[in-house]
Parts: C-alpha cells; sequence; structure tokens
C-alpha cells in the first residue's frame, strides 16, 4: 500500500512565488501564521491525518508521520519489496530496554543520533516511505514485567526512564537550536502497560502516583524539550480513553513553552466508537480528539477521506470550530517548519544521504552499547574466560539473532556463537533441542508435514516417524514452543481452519506459530494453540486444541482436542551435555523469542524460562562445572545459575559484545532497570496501584530474584565519605580491584515519616563512572530540596514535609555502601478539611472501587458497589453533608467513623439521577468531629464530590 501511495504522491516543484513561511530568517510564529493564512479549509483537514498530501499551490511536498526508530529504523527494508535491490537494512541496536541498562545517557545521546542520522538517510531515498517525525522513544514505565510491550519500555523507575528518554531523544533531534533532524515523540501516554483487553480496560491511578509516578517520565523529556510530542495510548485512564485524555492539552503543554504536535495511536480514534463504545457517532468521537489536544489522526492508511468527511461533519454540527482546527494545524506545521520542510534548501539536516545507513561508525557504536547494556548477574569465579582453547557454544539462541516487532531487519548477523568462534580454535556445537514425533493415540498415525505452501495442511499421514513427521521443540519461555518440521526446516503454524508448515519463523502481525504440549495424567498430551491472530479482539484462540475429525487436524475445543504420545526421536539437551564434558568451558545460550510468549497486544501468563531450556542448562553445567549462560530476554524470567550474563536481544553485534564481555575485553556493568521477582505469582496485571500491590523496587517489600539497578562487575569498588552539603551529595569511590571497570553509582532517598505512604527507596540520581585500578573519584549529585516534594492529595499540590530522609548511596538498591540523614525543613500537612467541597478522588484509602470519568469532557468521580468504600483520614468535618453523585436507580452510601465497619453516622440516600453523567444532590446530618470518615457504598452509585460543612 505505501509503494501505492508513493507512485502516487509526488512532491511538488518549488512554487514560484517566495512566502514568507518559506524564509528561513523569520521567526517561527511568523512562519506557521503566514502558511496557516494562506490555506484552504481542506488543506488544513488533510494537515490532521498521518499521510498529508502534497499542496503544489505553494510548494509543500507529501509528508508521513510515525517512522518507527526504537532502537533503529524499524520495518526497514521488509514493508517494501523493492527496497531490498536498494540496499541492506540499517543498524539494529539493542532492545530499548537494553539501551537503559547502560545507565549511560551520554552513550545514548549517540545511539539517538546515530538513529536520527539514519532516519534521514532512509528518507532521503524515499520520503513517502520513511517521515521524519518518528514515533520514539517509548516512555511507558515498566511495572510489570509480564506486559507484552516490556521490550519497548526503559525502566520501572520514572527518573531513569526521564534521562534516559531525554537522552535518545536530544539525540534524534540533534544539536541544532533551532531545526530538528528528527522530530520525536513519547509513546504511550498514559498508564499503557497491559496488553490484554488494552483498548477496553481501564488504569485506575489514584492522584499521587499520577503525579509521582505515571507523569514524571513523560515530563521529563518535554520540559527538557527533547521530544516534539507525545503519541496517546490505546487504554482508559480513570474511565476516560486517553485519546481523548484532557491531560494531553493541559498538564502536557504545560511542560514546556515549545509548540508540541501530539498524536493518535493507529486507529486510536475508531476505537472511541467501533470499540469502546465511548461516544455515538465518529464526528461526536473526532472533535473530542482534537478538542482533547491530539493534533494528527493515525487511521485509514494513507486515506485522508473518513477523517476529513468525519471532521467537516463536527464543523457543520459546531462541535468544533475552525479555530480548534488552526491550533492543531500550527503544531503540525510547527513541527513541519523545524524539519526543515520549508525551507529553500530543506535544512542543514537536509544534506544527510543513505551513505550513514549501517556506517563502519554505527557498527562500531552498536558493538559498545550492546557490551555495555549487558548485565552480569551472578559470577561464581568463572568469568572473565581465560583462553580457553575448546569451548561447547550450545543452545536455541547460540547460533541465532532475533528481530522483535519494532526492529528493522539485520544487514549482517553476529551470533554469540560467530563471536565465541572468533576467539577459540575449537568450538562445537548444538541447538540443544529435543526432537520429537507426536503420535495420535487413537489411529497411531504421527502428525506429518506435506509441504510448504498455505494449502499443505500437516496431516495424521506417516505411522512411522520419518522426517517429514519429526519436530524439533524449541520451549522458549511461559510454557510456549514452536515446532519446526525436520523434513523441510518451517514451523507448524495454525489458524481456525488448519495446520501447515509455510513459514520460516514466528513473525509477522499475527504470530499463529504457538504451541503448548499440555501433559496429561495418564501421560499423554494435548497440542494445545498457542497463537493469536485477532486485529482488536488482541487474545488467543480460546480453547484451541489440535484435533481430528475423518482424519484431519484442526483446531478444536478443549473437549474434542485429541490425544498425543511424545516420542523423543534424539536428544539435544543430551547431546550437548557430552559435548560440554569434553570440552574446556561450555557456553549455554538461552532465553526468549521476542515474538513468542508475548509481543504487542500479547502478554505473558507467567515469567517462567521453557522447562526444556532449564533441562538444558541443567544438564550442562552437571557436564562440566565451567559453564557459562548466557541469557536473551526482552524481560525477567525466573532463572538462576552460578555464572550468568544477561542482554536483551542485542541487535546485529550481540555475538561480539557477547563475546566480549565473556573474554574481559569489555568489563560488565550494565544494570538491571526493573525488578526481577522470585516468583511469578505477582498481583493482577490490571492493578495499578504501587503501594496496593508493592510491585517495583519503590514498594516492594520482599526479596526479589534480582533488584532494581543489580549488576555485578570483574572488579571491585569501595564507597567512603558520604556527604550532603547544601543542595549536594558527594561519595568517594575507589576501583579496589586489579581491572579497569565502570561502576554504576545510584544515589536514593528514604523519607522516614509523612503524612502519606512514601516508597521504601527511591533513585534520586545515577553515574556511570570509569575508574582504573587504584583510582578514586569524587561522585556529586544534585538533590534539591524540591526534588524530596511529594504529592499532598489533601490540597491539590506539591508539598514538602518537615521531615529526616535516609539518603543511601550504592551499587544497587538492594545493595548500600553509604547512607546518612538530611533533615528537610519544610511543612507539616495540616488536618485536611472536610467542611470545604472534597473530591471524592483525594481519598486516603479504598477498597473495591473504581476511579472513573465524572462526564466525557472531564472530571474524575469514585464508582462503587456494595461494600465497596473510600477513607479520609486525619480530617475534621462538620454535620451537614453534602454529595454531588450519580445513579441510575438510586443507591445508598454510609458514613462511619474509623472504619468500613466503625460506628455508623449517616446514611446517605442517592436519588436516581437516570444516568452516570447526570449528577443528583445528596444530603445528610451527622455529628461533626474529627478523625477518619468512610463512605461506604451499599449501592451502585458514583460519588464526585461532597462537603461536610459546620
Amino acid at each position: 500500500m505505501l509503494t501505492l501511495v508513493g507512485s502516487l504522491i509526488t512532491a511538488p516543484a518549488q512554487a514560484a512565488q517566495d512566502y514568507p513561511f518559506q524564509n528561513p530568517g523569520l521567526p517561527l510564529e511568523q512562519r506557521v501564521s503566514d502558511l496557516l493564512g494562506r490555506l484552504t479549509l481542506q488543506e488544513k483537514l488533510g494537515l490532521l491525518h498521518q499521510s498529508q498530501p502534497a499542496i503544489p499551490r505553494l510548494g509543500i511536498g507529501y509528508h508521513k508521520n510515525g517512522t518507527e526508530a526504537l532502537h533503529g529504523v524499524a520495518w526497514s527494508n521488509h514493508l517494501n519489496d523493492n527496497w531490498n535491490q536498494k540496499f541492506a537494512g540499517g543498524t539494529v541496536f539493542p532492545q530499548a530496554v537494553g539501551l537503559a541498562g547502560t545507565w549511560d545517557p551520554a552513550l545514548i545521546k549517540k545511539v539517538g543520533s546515530a538513529v536520527g542520522d539514519e532516519v534521514r538517510g532512509y528518507n532521503a531515498v524515499d520520503p513517502v516511505l520513511w517521515g521524519l517525525q518518528v514515533w520514539a522513544p517509548v516512555v511507558d514505565l515498566l511495572r510489570d514485567p509480564r506486559a507484552g510491550r516490556n521490550e519497548e519500555g526503559y525502566s520501572e523507575d520514572p527518573l531513569l526512564t526521564g534521562a534516559i528518554s531525554t537522552a535518545y531523544g536530544k539525540g534524534l533531534q540533534g544539536d541544532d537550536p533551532f531545526y530538528l533532524k528528527a522530530a520525536p515523540v513519547l509513546k504511550h501516554y498514559l498508564a499503557y502497560n497491559n496488553e490484554a483487553d488494552r483498548s477496553l480496560t481501564s488504569s485506575n491511578l489514584t492522584p499521587k502516583l499520577k503525579h509521582e509516578y505515571y507523569e514524571p517520565a513523560f515530563k521529563a523529556a518535554i520540559s527538557a524539550n527533547a521530544a516534539t510530542g507525545v503519541m496517546a495510548s490505546y487504554n482508559l485512564v480513570n474511565g476516560r480513553p486517553n485519546h481523548v485524555n484532557a491531560d494531553l492539552n493541559t498538564t502536557v503543554r504545560s511542560w514546556t513553552d515549545k509548540t508540541l504536535y501530539n498524536v493518535s495511536d493507529a486507529w486510536g480514534p475508531h476505537a472511541l466508537t467501533d470499540l469502546e463504545k465511548y461516544y455515538d457517532n465518529k464526528p461526536e468521537a473526532f472533535a473530542a480528539v482534537l478538542k482533547a489536544g491530539l493534533d494528527s489522526y493515525t487511521i485509514d492508511g494513507s486515506d485522508i477521506g473518513p477523517m476529513v468527511q468525519n471532521l467537516t461533519a463536527a464543523l457543520d454540527q459546531g462541535l468544533i470550530t475552525e479555530a480548534d482546527v488552526d491550533k492543531a494545524v500550527g503544531g503540525v506545521l510547527s513541527v513541519r517548519t523545524r524539519l526543515g520542510h520549508f525551507d529553500p534548501d530543506g535544512g542543514p539536516y537536509k544534506k544527510i544521504t543513505k551513505d550513514v545507513i549501517n556506517s563502519d561508525a554505527h557498527k562500531r557504536l552498536n558493538r559498545e552499547t550492546a557490551g555495555k547494556a549487558a548485565v552480569l548477574l551472578r559470577n561464581s569465579g568463572v568469568l572473565p574466560l581465560a583462553k580457553p582453547k575448546s569451548a561447547a557454544v550450545v543452545g536455541p539462541l547460540a547460533g541465532k539473532l532475533y528481530r522483535d516487532w519494532y526492529s528493522g531487519q539485520f544487514p549482517y548477523q553476529v551470533t554469540p556463537l560467530d563471536g565465541i568462534k572468533e576467539r577459540v580454535p575449537g568450538v562445537t556445537t548444538g541447538e540443544g533441542l529435543e526432537r520429537i514425533a507426536l503420535k495420535h493415540l487413537d489411529s497411531g498415525k504421527y502428525i506429518t508435514a506435506t509441504g510448504t505452501g498455505p494449502d499443505d495442511n500437516a496431516a495424521l499421514t506417516d505411522t512411522v516417524p520419518t522426517a517429514a513427521s519429526q519436530w524439533d521443540l524449541t520451549d522458549w519461555t511461559g510454557g510456549v514452543s514452536t515446532l519446526r518440521n525436520a523434513g523441510n526446516g518451517k514451523l507448524l503454524g495454525g489458524d481456525w481452519r488448519s495446520l501447515d508448515t509455510d513459514d520460516a519463523e514466528p513473525d509477522g502481525w499475527y504470530v499463529s506459530q504457538q504451541f503448548a504440549l499440555d501433559k496429561q495424567s495418564d501421560g499423554s498430551y494435548l497440542v494445545r494453540y498457542a497463537g493469536y491472530e485477532t486485529v482488536e479482539s488482541w487474545f488467543a484462540l480460546p480453547d484451541a486444541y489440535v484435533g481430528v475429525s475423518d482424519g484431519a487436524l484442526s483446531l478444536v475445543p478443549k473437549a474434542q482436542a485429541a490425544r498425543f504420545g511424545k516420542e523423543i526421536v534424539s536428544d539435544g539437551v543430551a547431546s550437548a551435555a557430552a559435548q560440554a564434558a569434553k570440552a574446556e568451558v561450555a557456553v549455554v545460550v538461552v532465553g526468549s523469542h521476542p515474538f513468542v510468549a508475548g509481543r504487542e497486544f500479547r502478554d505473558r501468563d507467567n515469567l517462567q524460562l521453557g522447562e526444556g531450556q532449564r533441562r538444558l542448562i541443567e544438564a550442562v553445567r552437571k557436564a562440566n562445572p565451567k559453564t557459562v549462560v548466557v541469557l536473551e530476554t526482552s524481560y525477567p524470567v525466573v532463572v538462576d545459575a552460578p555464572n550468568l550474563l544477561w542482554t536483551t536481544h542485542a541487535g546485529a553485534e550481540t555475538g561480539h559484545a557477547v563475546a566480549d564481555v565473556l573474554f574481559g575485553d569489555v568489563n560488565p556493568a550494565g544494570r538491571l532497570t526493573q525488578t526481577w521477582p522470585a516468583t511469578d505469582k505477582l498481583p493482577s496485571i490490571r492493578d495499578y496501584d504501587l503501594v496496593k500491590t508493592g510491585m517495583t523496587y519503590l514498594y516492594g517489600k520482599g526479596k526479589p530474584l534480582y533488584a532494581f539497578g543489580h549488576g555485578l562487575s570483574y572488579t571491585s569498588f569501595a564507597y567512603q565519605g558520604l556527604n550532603v552539603q547544601g543542595e549536594k551529595v558527594s561519595v568517594k569511590v575507589t576501583n579496589t580491584g586489579k581491572l579497569k571497570g565502570d561502576e554504576v553509582v545510584q544515589l536514593y532517598t528514604h523519607q522516614r515519616d509523612s503524612r502519606f505512604e512514601q516508597p521504601v527507596k527511591q533513585l534520586r540520581g545515577f553515574q556511570r563512572i570509569t575508574l582504573n585500578p587504584g583510582e578514586s573519584r569524587t561522585v556529586t549529585f544534585p538533590l534539591k530540596t524540591s526534588d524530596l516534594a511529594v504529592w499532598d492529595h489533601t490540597r491539590g499540590k506539591w508539598a514538602v514535609e518537615s521531615v529526616t530522609h535516609d539518603v543511601l548511596v550504592g551499587s544497587s538498591s538492594d545493595r548500600i555502601r553509604q547512607s546518612t540523614t538530611l533533615r528537610v525543613s519544610g511543612e507539616t500537612i495540616p488536618v485536611r478539611d472536610l467542611t470545604r467541597t472534597t473530591r471524592a478522588m483525594d481519598f486516603d484509602d479504598y477498597s473495591g472501587v473504581a476511579f472513573a470519568d465524572a462526564s466525557k469532557a472531564g472530571g474524575e468521580a469514585v464508582e462503587g458497589s456494595a461494600g465497596d468504600w473510600i477513607a479520609f483520614t486525619g480530617a475534621s468535618y462538620g454535620s451537614r453533608l453534602t454529595a454531588s453523585v450519580a445513579s441510575v436507580g438510586g443507591g445508598v452510601f454510609e458514613v462511619r467513623s474509623g472504619s468500613p465497619t466503625g460506628a455508623l453516622l449517616a446514611t446517605v440516600r442517592v436519588p436516581a439521577t437516570g444516568g452516570i453523567y447526570q449528577y443528583g444532590t445528596a444530603n445528610a446530618t451527622l455529628k461533626g468531629g474529627k478523625g477518619s470518615l468512610y463512605l461506604v457504598f451499599k449501592g451502585d452509585l458514583r460519588i464526585r464530590d461532597f462537603a461536610v460543612a459546620r
């Protein structure tokens, strides 16, 4: 489709007349105003689409938003069949969670700059296919490692995420004070960290966590002018779809004096009517999107027609005005002016050509970054390896690299096997997989591949296993496996109609090559389909198992599932162990597949490394005590080994980087950017209240498998002389080992007392430093009093409390090396005054309730049913209660003292208002006093606000 667009839309010749908007010497505002005044209404509306038509009469070329650039230019050559004839793909850097693992903003700015150069290089070749507004970086916080898009984010911590996203964004933009090399857009606003039913689920955010946790990562990059806008996320927040979140126009724009250009996610505006049913019709929905602060509609491919039609209808109906359109178009034109689109020479970055793509300099930077991102989780003393003469390099990822959905195609690959072979004379290898046959127990026949075409369906054919009925089983993570046919090398895939073997890899938007072998009590197996394929349902096909009907294989409900015997034809685990026993050292390379067991629109059920891979690790370790496990995953998994090196899917230079670390050319200093839980028995992925769930290092009380900030080195470091002086914290760090190395010095604080629940500890600063053996350096961190402010929901503002803070410095969140205290002079939070109108959302505690939209336009309310409650503690209140309430059929809530079952102060009857957005007034009389008030729901209703006047 994009190729067709390119053939239909050509950049127009420069207009004969020179206009002020084309004059680089004029101020931005004047240029934008001039161009805006020359556009017709229809031209303005066209500029609100992702795919913006050329305007030949003004010399304005076609422009497309949305080049993916998360860790390199994504989709760089697999969207266009002709592209491979031009040149190979671009630089594929480590996944985003790996980039953050460097804890090195200066390095990540270089990576961002390299990616920005390549964006320009691709744009120079095909400006229709690759536009200069890039949808990166992703700053959604990684509060739950089961989230399908974990690989796309940076960290569970807002400060670290903000620092890395700011660095990457500044690199993408370039260093020119006015012009943009590329225009980065932050994804995805806001609190979007689950994929299951992502367009239907609402993230419940307390005011405290919204201000202290979820917003700051976005604020950091926007306020540093390291991004030109945000993309709205698919989910709802407190009952309102984020595509009509009024914060886009208010809060987000308040963080900078620059003009922002906010965009929708793909299909997001349509979801408001088609999926969420939030609005009754498209004109109403599209008008709300514009008024909420989005300036671009990413819908309907390159067809602007439906958007123009709906916005025109919205104008005709008075839902929006041309002034609303002008405001949004102003954001479009501002960023496009800064990209050089209207300059006669295209601006200073126009000179960048395709020669930068996958340049030697970028290859070197890629290798450096992958090495600095690697995290040494455990080391018994085996590492670094001391020039072995032989090595067994085994595992499903030993000789393969895998890209992810937001990655470009690899222009070349250096696998771990390749990297080790460059250093070790004698290397043996193997995937360490079981080769199995699946025998249908009723017929005695085996699942057999019949060909590699889409209509060559697998069948029950062989009565004795042949190559066509043998399958290499790769047990990835979460119990989800792929089955590769030994005869044709293709993967078994499924849909509702049949099973076939026509795919080389499990990639693409629909990943149907996923299965699980569910062992039954009698020793037989059910073959469960674990793929997914429906675009907006976002689920695995329910109860889909391999069944047999009239001798043919298909996917059926569990009740009709066929039973199979699993026969092991050859044991790759035993073979790998035998190789390891003969080698000086063994390296087991295991991990995840980026397209399997979780990805965009698919969360993970658990964090277990596949059982087959775990057996491989144990067998090789038993055969050779000098075994190193290299773990390549996009997310935490529950696995341990005495010598364990973690890397993400780290791009084309993965093998060089792994070898650099294993053999000591790079002293590892990557650090974990999220907690690795000791178990996958975690709270609901849809519960966003970290205070209650104990998720992330901020609120976690238990001992994790590996802590936030964890990572080992081949040398050692000592910390001395922690000092707090004014608004600075300093500590002396010394390399006490025998090797040069990097240390990531981390500053945390803990507020000892507070009116509000406080984190266990919170990252306040970090520095990655390089020290030679015996060298010392004093590391200094700024720590302003304002940095220690908390969100006071009782008054709706930031406050610094008079209290003592622990100041903690260490090499990880659980390895604090020096500590001291800091007494802060601030204020004492006053007793909250409930005689004034108080938002129900500003509670101190709650149980069972949902946070809801008070109206479609704005505001919040608390929605509850029988047994739910909200509490207001440390309060003063009068005797006359008045509440703004909504209930379709009427209801009741109780006012109790001290607890949800405490003394009953009043029973408040709520009138039937006829709708959830139709509010009435409820009144009651109670005895005034001080203490805690609990509002206990006895029926279905919403409370927007209340007061208990004297």
